[in-house]
C-alpha cells in the first residue's frame, strides 16, 4: 500500500481541529466566494477540494537540529469557523457516516492506486495501449502467466474485445483489469520487490550465462544409456526470486530428469511429514567425505546424511510407508507440481527403465542397508529401490525447477502462488544438508568458495538456493570428474564473484560487491532533508500527474527547504 508524504498533513488537517492558524494569515472563512447556483453543500465541497493546498515543510539540516534543542516551529493547515460549519452541514447530510478513507476519496482528495498505476503507466497519455501495460509489467519481473495475475490478464483479454480498436484502454477500463492484483502491481511498478532494478539484474546474469557457455570441457554421464543422450551444447539458467520475479536464457523449455537433484526435495517431504527427530533417526546429518555411492555406513549404522545413494534410499522408505508405489509416486509428484507452482514436472519412463536396468550398484547398496536393519520394521526393499528409480526420473525444465529452488528459498511458501508448500522446520534442514553435503566430494569447496545451499545431479542441474532472495536452476550436462556440471559450476562461483551472495558477503566492512537487493528492508518511511529534494521528487513520481509543485522555496539562513504541493481537480 502506498504511503503518501503529502497526505500525511492531509490526515492530520481531517482528524484534527488544531487551534495554532497559519502565521500571518487572517482566515476569516475557509470557504471559497464563488457560489453554486443549486446551493449544494456537496457542490461546494468538491470545489473546495480541488483548490485545497497542502505544505509540506522539510525537516532542518542535522548540523542545525543538533545545535539548537529548540523545537523546530511547523505549520499546518487549520480549520476555520467555515470549516466547521460545512462538517456540521456535511453530518446533517448523512455525509459523515461514510469511512475517513472513503470520504477522502470521493472527494478526489486521496487517489485510488489504480488511479495512481493508471498515471504512472500512462505517462500522460489519456489513453494506454495494453502492449505497453504488459512490456512495463515484464520489466519489473512478472510474467503474464503468473498465476496470482490470472483474473487480471483474464479481464484485459475480454476489456480489448470491448474497445473500439481492441488496443487501448481507458482510465475506467484499466482499473477495472487491475483492481483484482493492485496490490502486487503497486509494489511491482513501485519497485518493492526483493530485486528492485530487475532488468540491470538480469543483464548480469546473461553475461554470466554467456561467459561459462564458451566452456568446452567435462562429459556426458553415460553410465546410465538414457543420459548419454542428451547434446553436451545444451544449457540454461532459470530464475525466480521470493517475489516471483521470472528471468530464463539458453535451453530453459528442454525438459531433463531430476536425478539426485531429487534427494532434498524428498528429504523435505519426508520432514514436511515425520518431523526432524523421526527421519533422522534413521539417517546422519555428516558429510562422508565419499563417493556418493559408497556402500559405507557410519559409525551408528546410519547412512551419513541423505544426499548420497544410502541414505536417499533409506529416506525414501519414510514416504507414504504401507501405500502402494502407484499411490507414493503420486504424493510425492503432487508435492513436487505444488511446489513448481503447477509449472511442468513429468515423468521418463524410459529413464527409469535405464536406471533399474543398470542400478546394479544401487541395488548392491539396498542390500547391505537391509542387513543393517536401516530401514524401517516391515520395508520391502526392492520395492523401495523402485520407487528411488522412479523418483530419480521425475522430469522437470529448468523453469520450474528454479520455483521449485525459490520455494525453498521463500521458506516453504510457494512464491507464484502463495500456496504453503513445506513447514519451515523442514525448510531449514534441507537447505542447511544442501549446504553442507549438496554436492558430492565438492561440498567443502563449494560452501567455501560459493556459500548457498545447492544440489547437483548427474544429469547435468545444479539446483541453488539464496535464502530469502531466490532460486536458481542451471542445467548442462557436460559433468566435471566428481559428478558436477561444469558450467554450472562456473556460473555459481562467477555469481558470487559479482554479487554479495555468499552467506558471509555480508558481514559489516567486508565485501565490496553487487546488491541486487534491497537494502534496509522497506524504505517507504523518510524524512526529506534539505538535500534530499531530488529523492523526494523520486518517492513522489507516482503522484506527479496528480500533485503539482508550485515552487520549491529555499531559505538562506535556515537551509530549510519548503515544498509546496496543491491538488488540481483530481475529482474530474
Amino acid at each position: 500500500m502506498l504511503h503518501f508524504r503529502v497526505s500525511t498533513v492531509l490526515k492530520e488537517f481531517f482528524q484534527t481541529t488544531l487551534k495554532r492558524p497559519l502565521s500571518g494569515s487572517r482566515q476569516k472563512t475557509w470557504l471559497p466566494t464563488r457560489h453554486c447556483s443549486s446551493g449544494a453543500v456537496s457542490v461546494d465541497a468538491r470545489a473546495v477540494c480541488s483548490r485545497l493546498t497542502a505544505l509540506h515543510v522539510a525537516v532542518h539540516r542535522p548540523a542545525l537540529r543538533t545545535a539548537s534543542r529548540a523545537v523546530p516551529f511547523r505549520s499546518y493547515c487549520t480549520k476555520p469557523e467555515g470549516a466547521v460549519e460545512l462538517d456540521e452541514q456535511l453530518r446533517k447530510d448523512g455525509v459523515a457516516s461514510e469511512a475517513p478513507s472513503d470520504k477522502r476519496r470521493n472527494a478526489g482528495i486521496l487517489p485510488s492506486l489504480e488511479d495512481l498505476l493508471f498515471y504512472t503507466v500512462a505517462e500522460g497519455q489519456e489513453k494506454i495501449p495494453a502492449h505497453k501495460f504488459l512490456t512495463a509489467l515484464k520489466a519489473t519481473g512478472l510474467r503474464t502467466g503468473d498465476p496470482r495475475l490470472k483474473e487480471c490478464m483474464e479481464i484485459l483479454k475480454e476489456t480489448l474485445k470491448n474497445t473500439s480498436d481492441g488496443v487501448t484502454l481507458d482510465r475506467h477500463q484499466f482499473k477495472k483489469c487491475v483492481q483484482s492484483n493492485i496490490v502486487l502491481l503497486t509494489q511491482a511498478f513501485r519497485k518493492k520487490f526483493v530485486i528492485p532494478d530487475f532488468q540491470s539484474f538480469t543483464s548480469h546474469i546473461d553475461e554470466l550465462y554467456e561467459n561459462a557457455k564458451n566452456l568446452s570441457g567435462g562429459q556426458v554421464a553415460d553410465y546410465i544409456p538414457q543420459l548419454a543422450k542428451f547434446s553436451p551444447d545444451l544449457w540454461a539458467v532459470s530464475l525466480c526470486t521470493v517475489d516471483g520475479q521470472r528471468h530464463t536464457v539458453g535451453d530453459t523449455k528442454v525438459p531433463f530428469c531430476l536425478q539426485s537433484c531429487v534427494k532434498p526435495l524428498k528429504y523435505a517431504v519426508a520432514v514436511h511429514d515425520h518431523g526432524t527427530e523421526y527421519v533422522h533417526s534413521f539417517i546422519g546429518k555428516e558429510p562422508s567425505g565419499l563417493r556418493f555411492n559408497k556402500l559405507f555406513l557410519n559409525e551408528e549404522d546410519k547412512p551419513h546424511n541423505p544426499m548420497v545413494n544410502a541414505g536417499a534410499i533409506v529416506c525414501t522408505s519414510l514416504i507414504k510407508q504401507g501405500a502402494s508405489n502407484a499411490e507414493r509416486f503420486d504424493y510425492v509428484m503432487n508435492f513436487l507440481k505444488t511446489m513448481a507452482g503447477n509449472e511442468y514436472v513429468g515423468f521418463s519412463n524410459a529413464t527409469f527403465q535405464s536406471e533399474r536396468e543398470s542400478g546394479d550398484r544401487n541395488f548392491a547398496i539396498g542390500y547391505y542397508l537391509k542387513e543393517k536393519k536401516c530401514f524401517p520394521e516391515g520395508t520391502d526393499m526392492t520395492s523401495v529401490l523402485d520407487f528411488y528409480f522412479q523418483l530419480c526420473s521425475i522430469e522437470v525444465t529448468c523453469e520450474s525447477a528454479s520455483v521449485m529452488a525459490a520455494t525453498l528459498a521463500n521458506g516453504g511458501i510457494c512464491p507464484i502462488t502463495g500456496e504453503r508448500v513445506l513447514s519451515p522446520e523442514a525448510v531449514r534442514n534441507t537447505l542447511s544438508l544442501m549446504h553442507s553435503c549438496g554436492m558430492y566430494d565438492f561440498s567443502g569447496q563449494f560452501a567455501f568458495h560459493v556459500g548457498l545451499p545447492a544440489k547437483s545431479g548427474v544429469a547435468g542441474g545444479i539446483l541453488l538456493v539464496v535464502p530469502n532472495v531466490m532460486g536458481i536452476m542451471c542445467w548442462s550436462p557436460p559433468l566435471d570428474k566428481l559428478g558436477n556440471s561444469v558450467r554450472g559450476i562456473q556460473f555459481c562461483t562467477d555469481l558470487v564473484e559479482l554479487f554479495n551472495f555468499h552467506n558471509y558477503d555480508n558481514l559489516r566492512h567486508f565485501a565490496k560487491k553487487h546488491d541486487p537487493r534491497r537494502e534496509g528492508g522497506d524504505q517507504r518511511q523518510h524524512s526529506f532533508g534539505p538535500m534530499d529534494y531530488e529523492s523526494l521528487q523520486q518517492e513522489l513520481a507516482l503522484k506527479a500527474p496528480l500533485w503539482k509543485k508550485v515552487s520549491p522555496t529555499e531559505s538562506h539562513q535556515d537551509s530549510s527547504t519548503t515544498v509546496v504541493y496543491r491538488m488540481d481537480n483530481v475529482a474530474k
